[in-house]
């Protein structure tokens, strides 16, 4: 049975972490073999205009398996020459495939992100929450350090200061001081979270997919690039979405007072 489980509804796609048993811990190659093959989909696939990414039952995730570290097996296995190895090959091949995404990903944390699947979280784009969301930063109490990738994600979605006071704390954080702190955009009734994760990535996909793509990968490049070199990625961007049919339909759109009809490829 695959980890991933998809729906999708016209041009939005809906992922569900389905393994409640374990609380969708991250835990085995096929998972991040599934993470990765759904990323290239994803890019492949132009009718795929958003993304929303939940977890089935009362965890968003629970992060890595602390019963196999417990009993150093899995991708706790081995000398550290091997452990780093693993992870190099195994859980971090997840933050590579989110981050290569071109549609923007909403995480619908549904529950307790933990760890790695804090971490998780931090990788989509947008976060929102419920009264039942809580996130926790907490490899420091396990003597651990973020191996997926956290320390890159966490300054970047909350400031490195609230990064810092989580990661070395390790201290959950429930969802209003989440919201307070900008990890997630708005709070919603549990019952309502994924709806809203939908309605908005709804939203996104109303706009013209070529220019939302082209913004995300501006979004990005934003992160490391410097004024300059941003500027000129953007008038080069800029250029080709005034070529698209896209744009000319949005202009005409306005004017006219009506939604947009845009392609899909």
């Amino acid at each position: 049975m695959s980890f991933l489980v998809k729906e999708m509804n016209e041009h939005v796609l809906t992922v569900t972490m389905s393994s409640p048993d374990t609380r969708n811990a991250l835990t085995s190659d096929e998972q991040f073999g599934e993470f990765e093959k759904l990323c290239v989909e994803i890019n492949d696939d132009k009718a795929i205009r958003a993304v929303v990414l939940t977890g089935e039952g009362s965890a968003f995730c629970a992060g890595g398996n602390v019963k196999d570290m417990r009993e150093r097996k899995g991708l706790f296995s081995g000398d550290p020459f091997d452990q780093a190895d693993a992870y190099r090959k195994g859980i971090q091949r997840i933050p590579r495939a989110i981050y290569s995404l071109n549609v923007p990903i909403i995480a619908a944390v549904n529950g307790p992100a933990v760890g790695a699947g804090c971490d998780l979280a931090t990788m989509c784009d947008i976060r929102i929450g419920s009264e039942k969301t809580m996130f926790a930063e907490s490899f420091v109490k396990l003597g651990i350090i973020p191996g997926d990738g956290g320390a890159w994600f966490l300054p970047r979605a909350v400031g490195y200061s609230n990064a810092c006071k989580m990661a070395f704390t390790g201290e959950p954080i429930r969802s209003d001081e989440a919201l307070s702190m900008g990890l997630i955009s708005e709070i919603v009734e549990p019952e309502q979270l994924v709806d809203r994760a939908r309605e908005l990535a709804t939203s996104i996909a109303q706009n013209p997919p070529h220019a939302v793509r082209l913004t995300k990968q501006l979004m990005r490049a934003s992160e490391n690039a410097s004024l300059d070199e941003l500027l000129d990625k953007s008038a080069s961007f800029q250029a080709i979405c005034h070529a698209e049919a896209d744009h000319h339909e949005a202009v005409e759109a306005f004017f006219e007072k009506r939604s947009g009809n845009y392609r899909e490829s």
